[in-house]
């Protein structure tokens, strides 16, 4: 398959081998993967292999990383720590960018803002806040997955929302520039932004926050994050919420009055712990997860006519 062009990509013109010694003259060969199992990347735990997965630290190496897929036409995803994703069985064409564990440095800067990068976590941006004695995000410190995803959907929890607290953010646009976007220009609304389809890449966000008493904020923190393990099913491989919250209600109360707590699809299985949350049992497949969603999606509708917006994002075939 030495000659052959990348994953289907006619108008390519580097073959699959020259592609691969490109990106790995960027890397390094530790992280190009070939091959790789999307199970390894997701929070769910499952899904096929990705093609070609690259691991990303630096904004110079997205950047080049991107250059060369857009001069092939070679297809891409931009993940970060698949906390909010269904990846198919099938697995992903193309090459999956992830930006992580390299990616992830939090800051206070000179005026008292907290910068972070895409793949900081937003636990760890809110431990150096408090840290830093400033309070606001206490909120999202349970939030699972990073902030590229968060600021991307308006991550929120116990009535606070990532749009209450963002400053700027500063995304690479479609033509490799890099960009500053005020609140204002995000356009946030619930589990919205205007980065979803401007074909912008989050590379960071900065928060302006309030002084605070860093034990009271430590405190708050603690209080928050046990609630969500005493009502929450994070025992298992989840994705999180799996459904927008509907206008005037909320998609685990709909769901456990259609009677759905426990019900099961294979290794998928509604969590008889919250009923907003499906759960992979051990040995769910994609398919078993997306079939449930399905199936909750049409007997809700039918037993209470409202229709659940899944907040779980697919990626490949189903």
């Amino acid at each position: 398959m030495a000659g052959a062009k990348y994953y289907g990509c006619g108008t390519a013109v580097m073959t699959q081998n020259e592609l691969i010694a490109a990106f790995v003259a960027i890397l390094g060969a530790d992280r190009v993967l070939v091959n790789e199992p999307m199970k390894n990347h997701t929070t769910f735990k499952t899904g096929g292999d990705a093609a070609l997965l690259l691991v990303l630290n630096t904004e110079d190496e997205l950047i080049s990383a991107l250059r060369i897929l857009r001069q092939e036409n070679v297809p891409y995803t931009l993940i970060g720590r698949g906390s909010n994703l269904l990846v198919s069985d099938e697995g992903l064409k193309g090459v999956v960018l992830k930006l992580a564990d390299g990616f992830d440095e939090v800051s206070v800067t000179k005026d008292g803002l907290v910068y972070a990068q895409a793949g900081a976590t937003l636990r760890s941006i809110c431990l150096e806040a408090i840290y830093a004695g400033l309070s606001g995000l206490e909120f999202a410190g349970g939030i699972p997955g990073c902030l590229g995803g968060g600021i991307s959907m308006n991550a929120g929890a116990y009535g606070g929302e990532l749009k209450d607290v963002t400053e700027y953010v500063r995304v690479l646009t479609p033509d490799l520039k890099v960009q500053t976007l005020s609140n204002e220009q995000m356009q946030f609304s619930y589990r919205k932004s205007a980065v979803q389809k401007s074909g912008c890449v989050i590379l960071g966000a900065a928060f302006r926050l309030t002084p605070g008493d860093a034990d009271e904020c430590m405190e708050t923190f603690n209080c928050l994050n046990a609630r969500r393990k005493e009502k929450q099913p994070l025992n298992f491989p989840s994705a999180g919420s799996t459904f927008k919250r509907p206008q005037g209600n909320y998609a685990s109360a709909l769901i456990d009055e259609c009677g759905l707590k426990g019900f099961a699809i294979g290794g998928a299985q509604v969590s008889e712990k919250h009923a907003g949350f499906i759960i992979n049992t051990g040995e769910a497949s994609s398919r078993d997860i997306y079939e449930l969603i399905c199936y909750v999606r049409q007997e809700v509708l039918k037993k209470t006519g409202v229709m659940l917006e899944p907040e779980v994002r697919l990626l490949g075939e189903f």
